[in-house]
């Protein structure tokens, strides 16, 4: 960003963009009011709240490979991430640890078989100590928000680990529940009440706000999440972007896909964004999957999102891109003439026909004729 002077009385404010603007001006530019000038632009307040919790900005950095790193994540923060949510520990990725120590002294637990479970359970703190640790490490590095993950799939005792990953330190907790009904005898009620029995389990260990992160494929979004609410959820992270299996026609071998997401995905949690802040749910909505750029945080902010995670993106463009996103969106703010980020947050909800709009399953004809 530079400044200039200017005839007729204005000064100009000049960004890497292209973007210029106006402001009034006394005189030829001066060390005052270039300094004014920079600090006007600074009174823009991107700061938000999430959960209870203070965000200096709406960028979080998702759960990845990424943030298992601690060199990582220090630089997510030095270069101005609001939060960062932890690589997720898996309830399987225990388990399986666990079950491969015990069967390796299967022969031992022949003669006392009652100690097997008691092996195992020592097996299972063990797994979680190494996150623990980890999270301990993180809080003690970074001065911003540290949100744990845990993937799951079942309500049954690793919930009560929950209760250490907040005594470690844990700002709050997002639980990454993955339930996929490949069972046809399993009723669509059934998949969606385990979602609210792990939420359950979870919230009678903590304290701490916590979040769920949710795929789209429900058969009503909308009444989830609102019982998900009902059930203690404060924020929900929509959506997950789960493993796409893809296959080569070559080796006609099943392979993986790109694990990026592309910039046109945002445009599914952009719709349930916009139709769960229309409807007022009673939690925190974060957009998650697509978002690569500056303009896709200011459409979910636009439709309600209370701030977005990042991932793909950071791992194109680099960790220091999150200052590019930030810069650009305090620019964006400048030029439109907001000052803060509840200025313009769920403001194309005011429009009557934007719920309509994102309603909306089928593309309509449009007779173009008078």
């Amino acid at each position: 960003m530079g400044i200039e002077g200017r005839a007729h009385g204005q000064c100009q404010v000049k960004f890497g963009t292209g973007i210029s603007i106006s402001y009034p001006s006394v005189g030829r530019l001066g060390a005052n009011q270039e300094k004014f000038t920079y600090k006007y632009a600074e009174m823009i307040n991107i700061s938000t709240t999430y959960m209870g919790l203070h965000l200096k900005n709406p960028l979080i950095v998702s759960s990845s490979k990424l943030t298992e790193d601690l060199e990582n994540i220090k630089l997510c923060a030095l270069y101005g991430a609001g939060a960062v949510v932890l690589k997720s520990i898996f309830e399987e990725q225990i388990r399986a640890e666990s079950e491969a120590h015990v069967r390796k002294s299967n022969e031992m637990y022949y003669w006392y078989p009652e100690a097997k479970d008691y092996v195992m359970g020592l097996s299972l703190e063990a797994s979680l100590e190494k996150y623990l640790d980890f999270v301990k490490a993180v809080k003690a590095s970074i001065d911003i928000p540290v949100i744990a993950s845990i993937n799951c799939t079942s309500a049954v005792e690793w919930t009560k680990f929950a209760k250490s990953i907040q005594d470690a330190g844990a700002d709050a907790l997002e639980l990454n529940i993955s339930i996929f009904p490949f069972n046809a005898s399993l009723k669509s009620s059934e998949v969606e009440d385990q979602y609210l029995k792990i939420l359950v389990a979870v919230k009678k260990e903590v304290s701490i706000p916590v979040s769920i992160k949710l795929g789209s494929y429900f058969t009503n979004l909308c009444s989830m999440a609102s019982q998900l609410v009902e059930n203690g959820a404060q924020g929900l992270v929509l959506f997950n972007r789960f493993f796409r299996p893809d296959i080569d026609i070559n080796t006609m071998q099943v392979i993986t896909d790109n694990h990026f997401s592309q910039p046109e995905e945002q445009n599914v949690p952009l719709r349930w964004i916009a139709l769960l802040a229309g409807k007022d749910i009673g939690c925190d909505l974060v957009a998650s999957t697509g978002i690569h750029y500056h303009t896709g945080m200011i459409k979910l902010l636009l439709a309600g999102a209370t701030a977005v995670q990042v991932c793909s993106t950071l791992y194109i463009n680099g960790i220091p891109y999150i200052e590019t996103i930030l810069k650009n969106l305090q620019e964006w703010m400048l030029v439109h003439h907001f000052n803060q980020i509840s200025d313009f947050r769920g403001k194309v909800l005011q429009d009557d026909t934007t719920s309509a709009s994102f309603e909306r399953i089928q593309f309509m004809k449009r007779d173009f004729e008078d």
